[in-house]
């Protein structure tokens, strides 16, 4: 039922090992046993997008990373994505961006970057395994303290939203707000994940937040559409389960993560719970760190 999807996904996961490659199509369809006329019609039916703009914006993002994180030369960066010239590749980045690569890399700003599709998820992974599927591995739920200090925070809070798929279901664009805040990355408060997601109170109401947090010097631009807030210092409790298989585990692990964390009492260590001025935050980078929630506290 849903073999395009994983079908289309390795499509993407070979478009991103291979951006700097060309021609792109054939040497895929080669690889994947599917004429370049099916693969590029397949993509385009998953993804709402032809294989030729994906790999377009694809390129002008990872080139705009490294003119941001490198000192290579603006011409060995547009050759190496592709372009055939300086010119071609300033005039494509203005297009994209509205400024040109000389300018983007004395001065960096939030600019709405491509990210790369998902169009596999855990949910397709389970339609396709569930009659063949052994138990979940799932490990004890760790529960540690963390300290982190007053720092801004970039992003959108949405009190009409109650998690992930609600938020993005809410009028927000997913791959607008993640582009624009991977541009951002940069700027990353030291210990902290880039893109982070978590929950605010107001008024005993409980909304949903995605964001990036940032040092509390940061005086930068904020993307249009977004706020810049100051959380103060805080001790968390952090509910974290080490890293796991995406596919496979992933609603099993959020599960137990968010059971634990929901329920617990802080008093066993100590503290109490401290939400009034602070905010819950959600880390979720499956095979590099795992997945947490971590919830501000206070000493009693």
């Amino acid at each position: 039922m849903y073999e395009w999807n994983e079908m289309v996904q390795r499509m993407v996961d070979w478009l991103e090992e291979h951006l700097t490659e060309n021609p792109v199509l054939l040497k895929m369809s080669e690889q994947l046993g599917y004429s370049p006329y099916y693969c590029s019609r397949q993509f385009n039916q998953y993804t709402g997008m032809t294989l030729r703009d994906y790999v377009w914006t694809r390129r002008i993002s990872r080139a705009a990373l490294e003119l941001r994180d490198t000192d290579q030369r603006v011409l060995d960066i547009a050759v190496k994505y592709g372009f055939s010239s300086q010119e071609a590749f300033t005039r494509a980045f203005h297009k994209a961006f509205g400024m040109t690569p000389a300018a983007y890399r004395k001065t960096p700003r939030p600019i709405p970057l491509s990210i790369r599709q998902e169009v596999f998820s855990p949910y397709h992974y389970w339609i396709r395994e569930r009659n063949r599927m052994s138990e979940v591995r799932v490990k004890p739920v760790e529960i540690k303290v963390e300290f982190i200090p007053a720092h801004k925070f970039i992003g959108i809070w949405d009190i009409g939203a109650a998690d992930y798929m609600s938020f993005w279901n809410n009028g927000h664009s997913c791959d607008e707000v993640c582009g624009t805040l991977e541009s951002m990355s940069n700027h990353v408060l030291p210990g902290q994940l880039a893109q982070t997601a978590g929950w605010f109170y107001r008024n005993g109401k409980k909304g949903y937040l995605y964001g990036i947090p940032v040092p509390l010097d940061y005086d930068g631009p904020v993307p249009e559409g977004m706020e810049c807030r100051v959380i103060p210092e805080s001790e968390y409790l952090v509910f974290h389960h080490p890293p796991f298989d995406y596919l496979k585990d992933n609603g099993a692990v959020m599960k137990a993560v968010e059971d634990t964390a929901w329920n617990y009492d802080p008093k066993a260590k100590g503290y109490a719970w401290d939400e009034e001025t602070k905010q819950d935050y959600q880390r979720h980078f499956p095979e590099g760190y795992g997945y947490a929630v971590l919830r501000p506290v206070r000493k009693v």
